[in-house]
């Protein structure tokens, strides 16, 4: 048997394993914050779609005045244009943290805010890491004011690291 199949195999053997031991209450529950990372990303990725074809790089469409504004801005630096110039760093980065992050909910398991928190970040990240590896930039599209542009995944993350602190100072497993 191949490495690559026995890889697998014991990645499946492990998901039976808990369903076996956590009962269907928890991974109820598991399901949840997994399906709050597929909805981050599911909306980032159509927001960005929308943003493609509806407007041109540089476009702005101002919503409430002067205060919110759409607008396509191809950002190859860290969240809120942040170093603009280290696309593969943060491809790899990006690729890193996502990693890390299914790695930790699925074996950790966290519980409330923690796993609430860490499923925002895991969303937000796979959404700009999509990005990275298919466009070489990440697609920017709300303008608050004098804030420096973002989009979903970014403030998905953003709120997440938040979330995540308050549930490790609230001392939550």
């Amino acid at each position: 048997m191949g490495q690559e199949a026995y890889g697998r195999k014991t990645f499946w053997a492990r998901v039976r394993i808990l369903a076996k031991r956590e009962g269907p209450g928890r991974l109820a529950k598991m399901k949840r914050w997994w399906m709050g990372a597929a909805a981050v990303l599911a909306l980032d990725q159509g927001l960005k779609l929308w943003a493609t074809r509806a407007l041109q790089p540089g476009e702005v469409w101002p919503m409430g005045g002067r205060f919110f504004r759409l607008t396509r801005v191809h950002n190859s630096g860290a969240a809120f244009g942040l170093f603009p110039e280290g696309t593969l760093a943060f491809l790899v980065t990006s690729a890193v943290v996502a990693s890390l992050l299914f790695a930790y909910l699925l074996w950790r398991r966290p519980q409330g805010l923690k796993a609430w928190g860490s499923a925002l970040i895991l969303g937000g990240a796979l959404g700009n890491l999509i990005d990275r590896a298919r466009l070489g930039y990440v697609l920017d599209l709300f303008a608050l004011g004098n804030f420096p542009v973002f989009n979903v995944a970014d403030a998905a993350l953003v709120l997440g690291v938040g979330i995540l602190a308050l549930g490790i100072l609230r001392g939550q497993k």
